[in-house]
């Protein structure tokens, strides 16, 4: 079954030209012309990937993106984001909204096709694999399923993928690089806002207090580390 894409611009054009791109490429193509109006179908079917514009009338692509993350049903869709804004704060903008790449127009189908695998490998899950804890924080792989003190928390797809490889790797220090290049892929090993911004949502959703961080530890100026399934460890 085809995989289902729902692109989202207000630009007739540029969306006419992405769908037709997709839909070449075998993809299912919903198309949407306002964030209203993607809400609709997503709340009306099911999609696997949202291809989004940041710079939209009413509700930009910003919007969007929170509500798909506020939304326990919406929460792991992947989310590629595209604008004609390249500074590196709408960039950061864009990741804390809970995008998982950002795409800067223009941008030719070759890159907005590897930048989709990149983001949609993350979704894999090997029903073999186990479940890991650390102290009172579960994940079930399998289920990609991430718990803390028994209660279900909901990750984006880019979030889960840092905090796995942590917890598969516990008590060791990943570097920066290590973990840009394992999410994100070799291209992004200098990318460090993206993932200072992701640790940051992360902390946010694990921590019981963001200030004094217990679980997820900062190694300054290499990397994080997970800590040992030790309660007493900080």
């Amino acid at each position: 079954m085809a995989q289902r894409i729902l692109v989202v611009d207000d630009d007739p054009n540029a969306l006419r030209l992405i769908s037709y791109a997709l839909r070449r490429e075998g993809f299912e193509v919903i198309a949407a012309h306002s964030g209203t109006e993607a809400l609709g179908h997503i709340g009306e079917q099911s999609v696997d990937l949202v291809v989004l514009d940041v710079m939209m009338p009413q509700m930009d692509g910003y919007e969007v993106a929170r509500h798909l993350r506020s939304n326990p049903k919406t929460v792991d869709i992947p989310i590629l984001m595209f604008t004609a804004k390249s500074q590196l704060e709408d960039k950061v903008t864009g990741f804390e909204a809970g995008a998982d790449d950002y795409l800067t127009k223009p941008f030719g189908t070759g890159e907005l096709l590897a930048r989709m695998r990149v983001v949609q490998r993350r979704q894999a899950a090997n029903a073999d694999e186990p479940v890991l804890q650390v102290g009172n924080l579960k994940m079930d792989i399998s289920r990609r399923l991430v718990t803390l003190d028994e209660k279900e928390i909901a990750l984006t797809p880019t979030e889960y993928d840092i905090l796995r490889l942590l917890m598969q790797n516990a008590g060791k220090v990943l570097t920066h690089h290590q973990l840009l290049r394992q999410v994100w892929g070799s291209a992004y090993e200098n990318e460090m806002h993206l993932l200072r911004v992701n640790i940051s949502n992360l902390r946010r959703k694990i921590e019981p207090e963001v200030a004094r961080p217990t679980f997820l530890i900062t190694e300054a100026g290499v990397g994080y580390r997970m800590r040992m399934n030790d309660r007493n460890e900080k």
